[in-house]
């Protein structure tokens, strides 16, 4: 292998692990606050990205990209709401809940990428970039758009970070996650909380969409893959543990690229599960996550 050829991978891993650090995280922040998975997660990618093409695009609205985000997080703040208030608040008291918002938020997902497809129909399109042109990394050329994304996706983890960790809703946020219980007797309003998680996690599935929408074609399922690669790296890195999540979702990044490099885009996804399988046969907790008593 030439170092031409190990550069090229290890860029075009971190194209990947940055895309997937920023949806996984969304993910596993309502895994870590509320214990279940939101299965809904891929398609507000999808519509993110397709709000953002509406009001910017001269075939839409013609406003602008920087419309476009900010039209982007709003809604995707009032999605994330009323996915919480709709089709999860009703089960926080029943003891399967686990289970039941599997299947509510699997419905949910459903009833949005169909939502998609009659707004917008099937027809590929795609969001303007940012950023023009190319820029030449480790003697790799790429995209100036795919660049922005390696630069935002540790800017904006690193503001949730910052968010989680110095802000009084943030550290409400994680008392929540490690025992809500026990934040209830202290007098966080919990409820409360549970909102603001998921309108979090939906900014952040919005955002990646508008940062992928201009590296790859908008379809109604946009956000599938992305979503099934997050399932992945979210149990990778250990349930529970952000860090953990972001650890994953580069390594598994820089695995893909390799992967893809070495034996071709078809076995790849296989090949990726059984690693997952053999992590989880050795640390079933995952990379950083913590054994539970």
């Amino acid at each position: 292998m030439t170092a031409d050829t190990l550069s090229a991978i290890l860029v075009s891993g971190i194209v990947l692990g940055s895309g997937y650090a920023l949806m996984a995280s969304g993910l596993s922040l309502v895994w870590t606050t509320l214990g279940i998975f939101n299965f809904a997660h891929g398609v507000l990618m999808t519509l993110g990205a397709y709000v953002a093409w509406t009001v910017s695009d001269s075939a839409g609205l013609n406003l602008g990209l920087a419309a476009g985000i900010a039209v982007t997080v709003a809604a995707l703040i009032g999605v994330g709401i009323l996915i919480e208030r709709v089709i999860v608040r009703p089960f926080y008291s029943n003891r399967d809940i686990l289970l039941i918002t599997v299947m509510t938020t699997l419905a949910a997902m459903i009833f949005l990428q169909k939502g998609i497809q009659l707004l917008w129909g099937a027809r590929l399109k795609q969001l303007q970039p940012l950023v023009a042109g190319n820029v030449r990394i480790l003697n790799t050329t790429i995209s100036a758009q795919e660049t922005l994304v390696i630069v935002v996706a540790p800017l904006l983890l690193g503001a949730l970070w910052l968010f989680l960790s110095r802000t009084r809703i943030g550290r409400g946020i994680r008392a929540v996650g490690q025992n809500p219980d026990a934040a209830r007797l202290i007098g966080i309003n919990v409820s409360q909380l549970f909102i603001v998680t998921f309108a979090l996690s939906a900014v952040l599935a919005g955002l990646t969409g508008v940062l992928l929408g201009s590296v790859r074609l908008l379809t109604p399922e946009f956000g599938s893959d992305p979503l099934v690669k997050a399932l992945i790296i979210v149990i990778f890195g250990g349930l529970g543990s952000l860090a953990g999540t972001i650890a994953a979702a580069y390594l598994m990044g820089l695995v893909e690229a390799a992967l893809t490099f070495f034996i071709g885009i078809y076995w790849t996804p296989s090949m990726i599960f059984l690693m997952l399988i053999i992590v989880l046969l050795v640390r079933p907790q995952g990379l950083l996550g913590k054994v539970v008593r």
